[in-house]
């Protein structure tokens, strides 16, 4: 069973930065697209960002362009995701997942294991 352990997320101001990192406890993650979704309070999960199998493709939602971006070391079986410039319409729970192909991809339904999450909320 793959785990995927998030960290790195809290409480900041409007402006800030942070770096999430996840962790995947096994090495086939290394193979496979991994993306970061968020989820505020009353809110569905969106997605955020991905990253293809080798790092060679990313993708993001339109309101992070410029601002987010996901990395991947396959060595350590570990994504991240640097934010900078946070926003309080950035508050939410963060998950990264694992899909189950190797591509990047927006589609929810084809991310096979997620994370716990890791709450970021930024202040005005």
């Amino acid at each position: 069973q793959v785990q995927l352990v998030e960290s790195g997320g809290g409480l900041v101001q409007a402006g800030s930065s942070l770096r999430l990192s996840c962790v995947c406890s096994k090495r086939t993650c290394s193979n496979n697209g991994m993306g970061w979704f968020r989820q505020a309070p009353g809110k569905e999960r969106e997605f955020v960002a991905a990253i293809s199998w080798n790092g060679g493709t990313t993708d993001y939602l339109d309101s992070v362009k410029g601002r987010f971006t996901i990395s991947r070391d396959r060595v350590k079986s570990t994504t991240y995701l640097q934010m900078n410039d946070l926003k309080p319409e950035d508050t939410a729970v963060y998950y990264c997942a694992s899909n189950r192909l190797a591509v990047s991809t927006r589609t929810l339904d084809t991310y096979r294991y997620w994370g716990q999450g890791t709450q970021v909320t930024v202040s005005s």
